[in-house]
């Protein structure tokens, strides 16, 4: 299996969050990424390559051309008006009787404008490692696509799924899995799934198909009253127009082990036996490990591998995008769990 990733997406590289409302070190950081290729090749898993550049146009196929520009000129417009911080926090939003158009003119403004939460901040590279790890999941794609991998691995980050059509947050600044999509649709596919096993719930993907039919989104996850997103990611939310019936939550205790995991993980699999997809996406996340920092499920490293084996068991071509995951020391063993678990079964 065929690993892509691009050392431009350690540019990215936060120092703070907020979270539990205060200011602490960021967990979205670097080493994350940089651990999981060690451990890529440690284990042989198989050649690591770097991505190409597909250019803007799969992330407009995606995201608000009006995002877009925000994010591609953000650094610079806060360094001309003065700001001298290395990072970039928003504050303000503009929720329930708030008004997000006409678009602020103001840097805080428009920060909160194009955002979901404060715990995502933007710095000096972010957005051009946002671009490279949109391009390995777009690489990752067209080696599955062209037919000589079964499966391929992009090693993503930041992360996407969090990310909607026109703002960021959860970590997220353009969503990989979406673009992905959107790319093997445009190159011929009829339907393509996506299985987010993330520990929080993959909101941003989920609205940007909520309505389409060609795309189906499946998610486990920690139950949204109790964690983050919180307001999305119920079991009543399946989707709308013509795209009803094809989005399902499986919204999960905290506490939950694989056990029970596993049977809400055998419901999505038989959702994708009745579909029948071209193309299965699964958005990775390793955040339902047991010491992870920010999650509350009791995954082993052991269980990691049973994920992988359930899933070779659906006999789809695979594209593997890593989304979370902040137990560093033990992310690489984790997700290459699930990548070996998934090439041995």
């Amino acid at each position: 299996m065929k690993t892509v990733f691009s050392p431009v997406e350690l540019k990215h590289a936060p120092k703070n969050e907020i979270a539990d409302g205060q200011l602490r070190p960021a967990v979205e950081i670097p080493s994350r990424a940089e651990i999981v290729l060690r451990t890529v090749q440690e284990r042989a898993l198989g050649e690591v390559v770097e991505p190409l550049d597909f250019g803007s146009q799969p992330l407009h196929r995606i995201h608000a051309a009006d995002y877009l520009a925000f994010m591609e000129s953000f650094w610079d417009r806060w360094i001309a008006e003065g700001r001298t911080a290395e990072e970039a926090f928003p504050y303000v939003w503009p929720i329930r009787s708030l008004r997000a158009d006409p678009v602020p003119e103001h840097i805080d403004g428009l920060l909160g404008r194009y955002s979901m939460d404060a715990g995502t901040p933007i710095g000096p590279f972010t957005f051009e490692a946002a671009k490279a790890s949109a391009n390995a999941a777009l690489t990752a794609a067209q080696l599955v696509k062209d037919g000589g991998e079964g499966s391929a691995f992009a090693l993503c980050r930041p992360p996407g799924h969090h990310c909607g059509k026109d703002f960021f947050g959860g970590y997220c600044f353009l969503n990989n899995a979406a673009i992905a999509a959107q790319w093997l649709l445009d190159q011929g596919a009829h339907r393509i799934a996506i299985l987010d096993v993330d520990y929080h719930h993959g909101n941003g993907t989920q609205a940007i198909f909520y309505d389409r039919p060609d795309v189906l989104f499946l998610s486990l996850h920690a139950d949204p009253r109790h964690e983050y997103p919180h307001f999305l990611g119920h079991e009543d939310e399946t989707g709308e127009k013509a795209g009803t019936g094809f989005t399902r939550n499986w919204p999960l205790p905290l506490g939950t082990g694989w056990e029970t995991y596993s049977e809400a993980l055998e419901e999505a699999c038989r959702w994708l036996h009745v579909y029948k997809p071209d193309y299965l996406l699964v958005s990775l996340g390793m955040d339902c490990y047991r010491e992870d920092p920010i999650s509350k499920f009791r995954f082993n490293s052991e269980d990691f591998t049973s994920l992988g084996q359930r899933l070779k068991r659906l006999g789809l071509p695979i594209v593997f995008l890593m989304e979370g995951g902040y137990a560093v020391d033990a992310l690489g063993t984790n997700c290459v769990n699930v990548l070996d678990g998934f090439k041995r079964a």
